[in-house]
């Protein structure tokens, strides 16, 4: 069991960069396989990066690579994403999400640990 709670989110200009953070409550943020989801309004919640469970490997969709870069910190029980070259298609509520198994997958419904999300917003 594990309690996630996003921040950073807000309000920027197209152009401009966020940095969004998840902190993790429990012992063993370690043990999971992490990712960031976003969604908006009328659109399938969607996943834009993913992380392996040491930070060693990292996976994004055609969307988002080269503008956005996820980390984690297992020493301080959190995840990151740096957002850049931010445009209004990517304004929505982002969420932290976790998982046992150490792969990456398109598919929500795999991700049992969730965070309450937190809202970008990109003005043109």
């Amino acid at each position: 069991q594990v309690q996630l709670v996003e921040s950073g989110g807000g309000l920027v200009q197209a152009g401009g960069s966020l940095r969004l953070s998840c902190a993790a409550s429990g012992r063993t943020f370690g043990s999971y396989f992490m990712a960031w989801f976003r969604q908006a309004p009328g659109k399938e919640r969607e996943v834009v990066a993913s992380i392996s469970r040491n930070g060693g490997t990292t996976y994004y969709p055609r969307s988002v690579k080269g503008r956005f870069t996820i980390s984690r910190d297992n020493a301080k029980n959190t995840l990151y994403l740096q957002m850049n070259s931010l445009t209004p298609e990517d304004t929505a509520v982002y969420y932290c999400a976790a998982k046992e198994s150490d792969s990456p997958t398109y598919n929500a419904k795999l991700y049992h640990y969730w965070g309450q999300g937190t809202q970008a917003t990109v003005s043109s």
